[in-house]
């Protein structure tokens, strides 16, 4: 992470029971794609660091034997067993509460190690060494995110986009422009250049894959703001005892945006990098 600031409990506090509603589902395709390219078939183990609400956890654990997932904060943990409702998922998973920088911690060793859209929170040259320790011989670290720079227009579809320029500018005016992250600030943003770290550590590829997204979604007012607040840069600790006029101020923007309460939404694709562990 970049010069200035320390990662803190706090940083996702209160995030966890806005996630599963707030936050736009990876493409529908993730599954099959990494069965297809990992060859998986319900055998070996998977390691999900930074796992938070078992997004990825809970999709992939019909993939493997067993997932162990990691993360540093009880509320999501809390909300991931809740997600595990179903019994053959519940007995594959583990949840293990605990900064990926303390790894190995004892967990053993794995044959798929998954990152999806946590690794810059992370020490990150710290967390690939050691998850690469971490993975058998033929073993994969897999980078999930939403694919970057796509077009997402939701022309043609009947409801208005969700104006998030106009969101991210009445967060700006109450929490400052600076963006938010837990106790501290990052005024620079969160740090890129995922390659080179990986690289370095010893990883080989990466091979990039795309599963495509453009599925017309529909949001209410509620889905927006619970994507709001499922944000550590929004996080609901951040407004304190203003929490109540900031969320009356944001209703009100939805509801000018949308008198019908509906907003229309593209799927967005996600973008997968495969990395072999590589030869020592």
């Amino acid at each position: 992470m970049g010069a200035g600031w320390e990662w803190d409990e706090t940083l996702f506090s209160g995030t966890a029971a806005f996630y599963r509603r707030g936050r736009l589902p990876y493409a529908p395709g993730l599954t099959d794609l990494l069965a297809g390219v990992l060859h998986l078939d319900g055998r070996g183990r998977l390691l999900d660091l930074g796992c938070g609400p078992g997004t990825v956890a809970l999709r992939l654990a019909g993939l493997f034997d067993e997932v162990v997932a990691v993360d540093p904060d009880s509320g999501m943990l809390a909300e991931a067993a809740r997600g595990a409702a179903e019994p053959e998922v519940a007995d594959k998973v583990r949840w293990v509460r605990a900064r990926a920088e303390e790894l190995p911690s004892g967990l053993g060793d794995f044959t798929v190690a998954t990152l999806a859209q946590s690794f810059h929170w992370m020490d990150r040259e710290r967390v690939a060494t050691a998850v690469r320790g971490m993975l058998r011989p033929g073993g994969t670290l897999v980078h999930i995110s939403d694919l970057k720079g796509e077009s997402r227009s939701v022309d043609g579809l009947p409801y208005p986009a969700v104006p998030r320029a106009a969101i991210d500018g009445l967060v700006r005016s109450w929490l400052g422009p600076v963006r938010r992250a837990g106790r501290g600030l990052l005024p620079r943003g969160t740090p890129s250049g995922e390659d080179a770290v990986l690289a370095g550590a010893g990883f080989a590829g990466p091979y990039r894959h795309v599963v495509p997204g453009g599925q017309a979604l529909v949001r209410t007012w509620d889905d927006v703001v619970a994507e709001v607040f499922s944000m550590s840069f929004s996080a609901p600790h951040l407004f304190g005892d203003r929490l109540a006029g900031f969320e009356a101020d944001l209703r009100r923007l939805l509801r000018d945006a949308s008198p019908s309460a509906r907003f229309s939404e593209r799927q967005p694709g996600t973008e997968v990098f495969v990395w072999p562990r590589g030869t020592d």
